[in-house]
């Protein structure tokens, strides 16, 4: 049995829903055979995410780590490659703090890659029906600090721990008065369940288009 701790966030910016918890703990009511999902919710807090991160990796003892968090504008659900080590905030986090060109572990490295195989989830993704791509940014909020923070733990703390991150789109009805894309919350559970489960079955990755040009 694996075990994968699945992360979403609470809603921020306005909004009354976040999309990377429904669709977290919808896959997590329905894991696939094989793997125990375990589900948490971390505040869009710079600095209190990283807490509740470590308390729910502490209280779990996964063998891997998915975080996953909203990207308003994508269309697909995109697997995250890098984590960089920056906070640089363009609007200010749910407690009000709004960090502007600082590290988010001071001293530590100036990026960190994801160790789990993302271009055979994103393949895996593909081959279910559902739209995916390969990300090269997870953007400088408290999504890329709760990745960052999150690898920089597996990292000097728990080396055997895999982990990444994962965007999923605006659900459905948060674009109800916006032309912009959107996925169902199941839809966006059931990818995440194959990410889990791609993941769980090999660390090498595929060799694949994934890059960008700009």
């Amino acid at each position: 049995m694996t075990r994968v701790l699945l992360t979403g966030f609470e809603p921020f910016d306005g909004e009354t829903v976040n999309p990377s918890w429904q669709a977290v703990r919808a896959a997590a009511e329905r894991p696939p055979e094989g793997i125990e999902l375990t589900a948490a919710q971390l505040p869009c807090v710079f600095g209190a995410a990283l807490d509740t991160l470590r308390a729910a990796v502490t209280a779990t003892g996964p063998d891997i780590v998915l975080c996953v968090g909203q990207a308003g504008g994508r269309p697909d659900v995109t697997v995250e490659r890098v984590a960089v080590n920056l906070d640089d905030a363009r609007i200010p986090d749910n407690a009000g703090a709004q960090p502007l060109d600082e590290p988010v572990v001071p001293g530590g490295p100036a990026a960190y890659f994801a160790t789990l195989p993302v271009k055979a989830c994103v393949a895996a993704v593909r081959e279910a029906g559902l739209p995916a791509s390969l990300s090269h940014t997870a953007g400088t909020f408290v999504c890329n600090h709760v990745f960052y923070g999150l690898m920089h733990l597996a990292a000097t703390e728990r080396p055997g721990l895999r982990g990444g991150f994962v965007h999923v789109p605006y659900a459905p009805e948060q674009v109800t008065d916006r032309a912009l894309p959107s996925l169902p919350v199941a839809a966006a559970a059931e990818a995440l369940r194959v990410i889990a489960i791609t993941a769980a079955g090999r660390t090498a990755d595929i060799r694949a288009v994934g890059g960008a040009t700009h």
